[in-house]
């Protein structure tokens, strides 16, 4: 979990790791009606999710989000290769890792915790779910970074 505090008035700093728009299309309509101010910043495919962190490629200084969503099945370098680079670097231990995904394969849920996630959620079926899902990752970890507004 986080440590930092956040100003009342500070975003939550949210990184999305997702190639498939109309997914972050939605989670983006959720964050509208969120307590908490959130900008979001997305990484189309897991090379960019890398390189946005750690400020290389097109990024010209490292991103530090306070939370990461992060999808499994990405191009380039899959959520997997993700999940294990950020874990190996000790300089991210604090930024918890929502993997967002389609799978419901159990042992893709067990091997995901084992890696460092911090929380699963499989992609929900429809907007009602989708706002449930994200409100329940809000009130787990927006409150560690501070109060709702």
């Amino acid at each position: 979990m986080a440590t930092m505090t956040l100003n009342k008035t500070d975003p939550i700093q949210v990184l999305m790791a997702e190639d498939n728009m109309a997914d972050v299309v939605l989670v983006q309509q959720v964050f509208k009606t969120s307590r908490w101010p959130v900008q979001m910043s997305l990484a189309i495919d897991g090379e960019e999710a890398i390189d946005c962190l750690r400020g290389e490629g097109f990024f010209t200084a490292p991103y530090r989000p306070d939370i990461i969503f992060l999808d499994l099945s990405m191009p380039k370098k899959s959520g997997w290769e993700v999940l294990c680079e950020i874990r190996a670097d000790s300089g991210y231990d604090d930024i918890p890792i929502i993997v967002l995904t389609n799978s419901k394969s159990e042992a893709d849920m067990n091997q995901v915790y084992a890696l460092g996630a911090d929380f699963y959620l499989v992609k929900p079926r429809d907007l009602d779910e989708l706002y449930a899902a994200i409100e329940h990752v809000e009130n787990e970890w927006f409150t560690e970074l501070r109060p709702p507004a």
